[in-house]
């Protein structure tokens, strides 16, 4: 899943830098908890260090009524300067003012607060308000600010935002959330039909990279779960996903939910039409090399139909020799033989030489 959380941490570096994603690509080359530290000190440069101004704005509005301090924040301040003097209020006062705002310009402003300093201030809002600016935000489009926020609301809260949100939305913003750990009990909260709702939403929207990040991100049942809801899609949308996986290289997302499904779940994955592509399945075998995933490939390799077999068993069989050691290290620890035989007897007469010259191979053999 690193590939898809590196992205997400790229394009929320992007927001808070106010420069396009694409400046920041050299980040997405990096572990992604490095990207991660490297936002984290981002928000502290520049929300630590705030002009001399904000301060004397933040002071002055705590000897004025919260209405006027709103009036003040909208009308000469503007949504960048009003967050900023929030962010150096204390949370009470900054919600007291937060509640005199019309919601538009709350929502607005809400992509410029300090991170940090979300919670506080939230957790001293009325419910129905934080209802109304999470719903405004949607409507904007800001998964990015929503993703910020989402983590720290309150399941009353999320239970009256939800059926307000379209599929899109929630897709999008699971996607950029900051506090993965919580996406489980929002899941829970959308109940079976919502999510099946979400994840068919995937291939309409264009969304499936945001709904692999998504299954990466919760664990046990639900990410079996929502395995088994894409794996149910028709066989054209699951073709969509086959071919955007294979176009953004994005397999250590894909393979670990494959590996999930059912017999027949995987069956239905294995007779698609792009599962039929050489390049496609040279491409899987590529990136089980680097990733390692060849207990979550085999299984899947299993039931492919024959002449995919055939361009897998010849793809692996010219693998260097490093490569292959790793293939017979990682069958010979998972007891895979069973599965990785069949593929064996594919390969060429050359290809069989060389992987029953491998001590694994050999001993297992023998």
């Amino acid at each position: 899943m690193d590939k898809l959380r590196s992205r997400a941490e790229t394009l929320k570096t992007a927001r808070l830098l106010d420069v396009e994603p694409d400046e920041l690509t050299f980040l997405r080359g990096l572990p992604v908890e490095d990207v991660r530290r490297f936002r984290e000190s981002c928000v502290a440069a520049l929300f630590d260090r705030t002009p001399e101004m904000l301060d004397r704005i933040a002071s002055a509005t705590k000897l004025v009524p919260a209405g006027v301090a709103a009036a003040i924040s909208q009308k000469a301040l503007g949504p960048r300067l009003a967050a900023g003097v929030a962010g150096r209020l204390e949370p009470t006062r900054a919600a007291d003012i937060i509640e005199k705002l019309p919601v538009p310009f709350t929502a607005e402003s809400c992509g410029h607060l300090d991170p940090r300093r979300i919670k506080g201030i939230v957790d001293r809002l009325d419910e129905g308000l934080v209802v109304r600016i999470a719903v405004a935000l949607a409507e904007r489009g800001d998964h990015l600010t929503m993703g910020r926020f989402v983590g720290h609301l309150p399941d009353s809260a999320l239970r009256r935002i939800l059926p307000q949100v379209d599929d899109a939305a929630v897709l999008r913003t699971g996607f950029a959330i900051d506090l993965p750990e919580r996406l489980g009990q929002i899941i829970d909260l959308m109940g079976a039909e919502r999510l099946a709702s979400v994840i068919a939403s995937a291939s309409g929207e264009g969304l499936w990279p945001e709904a692999l990040a998504v299954a990466g991100m919760v664990t046990g049942e639900q990410r079996g779960r929502i395995a088994s809801l894409a794996a149910g899609r028709p066989q054209g949308e699951l073709d969509s996903l086959v071919g955007t996986v294979a176009e953004q290289d994005l397999w250590e997302s894909l393979l670990p939910l494959v590996a999930l499904l059912g017999e027949e779940e995987r069956r239905a994955v294995a007779v698609l039409p792009s599962l039929r592509d050489a390049e496609v399945l040279g491409g899987i075998v590529r990136a089980v090399v680097v990733t390692g995933l060849w207990a979550e490939f085999l299984p899947l390799v299993e039931v492919l139909p024959p002449e995919s077999r055939k361009v897998v068993a010849d793809a692996a069989g010219v693998l260097s020799a490093p490569d292959l050691d790793a293939l017979a290290l990682e069958v010979d620890k998972r007891d895979l033989w069973e599965l990785v035989m069949p593929l064996v007897e594919l390969m060429d007469d050359e290809a069989k030489t060389r992987i029953f010259e491998l001590p694994a191979f050999r001993e297992q053999v023998g």
